[in-house]
């Protein structure tokens, strides 16, 4: 099979493992924010038609990216190329009800120009979904290639040009280079750093993705609301002491009690001098006298 029908197997297939994640993130997404199709959602580096074959389509669709905006674009949506680290004042001044960044975050280049991603995000509405593939995940999501992330640069420079199975094949060292430094995955720390609110990864379609997500109290419980912690009920007097730590002050003059008996019993043993309450050394019965 050639590399690029086997890539499409793997990934790019809509019977692939990696839609049937994708359309659980989807259904994830659309449970979240049941009210989605009357919303007014930003794109932050997405592309129109990730919106155009979506199964629950929002009102209004803008989507901001570096690319050249197409041609034709429906009535729904709006295109603007634009940087999403750096957006002009014409889309900062403006509110949405929805901020959504689908595999972005990991492209943006450098942890200064991450803390402006996130600084946009939440200045533009406040409601976001920002999602990133997973760091620790055995398998690097762009080039399908195992522990590919956890190489030094040189070395994934190299298996870029001769992986078959990446997302953009090249075979010159600047591309791949290139490819290489754009590509950080993040960890559920750098995640966390940057949106607090961060989502089970598990409930994200499983460990290749994690999710960060934000909605004003009071609305629908989601998936994500199931990670928080349900508050407890009020004690009435001090919270009692663990019982092992309670006693550990009484059990322990026994225990060095215990150690140095057994010490003593040890030294008698070896001295070949029983003393009382010690069995002795162990010897193999002889023949009866």
């Amino acid at each position: 099979m050639r590399p690029h029908r086997l890539r499409f197997h793997l990934v790019d297939s809509d019977r692939s493992w990696s839609a049937r994640q994708r359309r659980r993130r989807a259904d994830w997404l659309a449970r979240t924010f049941p009210d989605l199709e009357k919303m007014h959602v930003i794109d932050l580096g997405g592309r129109l038609g990730t919106w155009t074959r979506a199964d629950m389509r929002p009102a209004r669709v803008h989507v901001v990216n570096l690319e050249r905006p197409p041609t034709d674009v429906p009535d729904w949506a709006e295109v603007d190329r634009a940087d999403a680290c750096d957006l002009p004042a014409r889309i900062t001044s403006r509110r949405y009800d929805l901020v959504f960044s689908n595999s972005v975050l990991e492209h943006v280049g450098g942890h200064e120009r991450r803390l402006r991603f996130a600084d946009a995000v939440r200045g533009l509405g406040d409601r976001h979904w920002v999602q990133t593939p997973y760091r620790y995940f055995p398998i690097e999501p762009h080039w399908i290639a195992p522990g590919m992330q956890f190489l030094p640069v040189r070395l994934r420079t190299a298996f870029a040009r001769r992986w078959p199975l990446g997302h953009k094949p090249t075979r010159s060292h600047e591309a791949a280079i290139h490819q290489v430094l754009w590509t950080e995955l993040l960890d559920r720390s750098q995640m966390r750093h940057y949106f607090p609110r961060l989502a089970d990864p598990r409930r994200a379609g499983g460990r290749p993705a994690q999710v960060a997500d934000r909605r004003p109290r009071g609305r629908a419980a989601g998936p994500a609301a199931l990670t928080r912690r349900a508050p407890q009920s009020p004690r009435a007097g001090p919270r009692p002491r663990c019982p092992r730590r309670a006693g550990a002050a009484v059990r322990r003059p026994y225990v060095r009690r215990g150690l140095a008996r057994r010490a003593r019993c040890r030294a008698a043993c070896r001295s070949s001098r029983p003393r009382s309450g010690c069995p002795g050394p162990s010897r193999a019965p002889g023949p009866a006298a």
